[in-house]
């Protein structure tokens, strides 16, 4: 099978597993996800896969596949952004800050406002408020409309006032 029709036959996988997923059923996604993988491994596909772990609860799995994920392409930031996502729930704040910083400023990263937020949720853990209020109010500039952060940014200031 040539390189561009395993290519072809992994993203219709990645599709699948994707459907798979936004319907709840995990198990199932997780089948295509690794099936797409075994066709044509890519960052997206190791990436979703690691959502499906991080549903499920298994934040450490999560955190591995992400990690494939930047060694197959280290410009994409929703891996970054994730491992950090991950690694808040599971209490490392420290760990999680470089990655959430590399995910800002990642190449390939349509969301970085995501980044931005959970930077703020990381340097709030940590009790830093004006830095939290700081990465809110960024991604409040990249997404004026993101929710979270217009809650986690207004429940700063009205704490700081």
């Amino acid at each position: 099978m040539t390189r561009r029709k395993r290519l072809q036959n992994a993203e219709k996988f990645l599709v699948m597993g994707h459907d798979f997923q936004n319907s709840g059923f995990y198990r199932d996604a997780a089948h295509y996800y690794r099936k797409s993988i075994k066709m044509y491994p890519t960052a997206e596909a190791y990436t979703y896969l690691a959502w499906v772990h991080s549903f499920t609860g298994d934040f450490t799995q999560a955190v591995e596949y992400c990690k494939v994920a930047i060694s197959l392409d280290p410009d994409f930031g929703n891996a970054y952004n994730d491992i950090g996502a991950y690694l808040l729930e599971l209490g490392d704040v420290d760990q999680a800050i470089p990655y959430l910083a590399r995910a800002a400023k990642a190449h390939r990263y349509d969301k970085p406002h995501f980044a931005h937020y959970n930077l703020g949720r990381a340097w709030e853990r940590k009790r830093d408020f004006s830095r939290a209020m700081t990465e809110y109010k960024l991604a409040l500039d990249l997404s004026p409309e993101y929710e979270p952060a217009k809650m986690s940014y207004f429940k700063l200031v009205r704490l700081m006032n």
